[in-house]
């Protein structure tokens, strides 16, 4: 481990991958906007057709009432690798990290489809966010739109279920 100051290195299991059942994913080299996060107003970046997706049902959940944030989009693997250092420089273990967090080059955040999505009432990045009507709204319509949850209850993934991390596919 390294000082306080210092993250201390890592390495990703050799066989993460496999028995994750988790792809490399690719860093999205085409990004745009869609608007700027609600806790730090950094712009969120998503690939174009994705971003499009997204607008399409941000679009529809308003005429149904709702409002739907986009509260993290790309991420690039230099950003996720930043992520697990300070997860294990702050004490956390790799295992419990990686509970938590895709391992740099296999997070769907690379790829510029993914989404976290809070609302209004709730933009934390924790289950409760099931409990919203946001949520529930997703459930039903965001596949409509080429998005799907990633990270359900259970997930063969080994990932903490996710309510609020969605991913468009083609």
């Amino acid at each position: 481990m390294g000082s306080s100051t210092t993250h201390p290195k890592f390495a990703t299991p050799r066989d993460y991958g496999s028995r994750r059942g988790l792809r490399r994913q690719r860093e999205a080299r085409t990004l745009i906007s869609v608007g700027p996060a609600p806790d730090d107003g950094q712009l969120i970046r998503l690939a174009p057709r994705a971003a499009q997706a997204w607008r399409a049902m941000r679009t529809a959940a308003l005429r149904d009432g709702l409002i739907l944030l986009p509260l993290s989009g790309f991420r690039s693997i230099a950003r996720q690798t930043a992520i697990v250092r300070a997860k294990l420089a702050a004490g956390e273990s790799l295992e419990k990290t990686l509970e938590r967090v895709a391992a740099p080059g296999f997070s769907e955040h690379h790829t510029g489809r993914a989404l976290d999505i809070g609302s209004p009432e709730y933009c934390e990045l924790d289950e409760h966010f099931e409990r919203t009507a946001a949520f529930r709204w997703l459930r039903r319509h965001a596949p409509d739109f080429g998005f799907h949850l990633s990270f359900p209850r259970g997930n063969r993934h080994g990932i903490i279920y996710e309510p609020w991390h969605w991913c468009w596919r083609a």
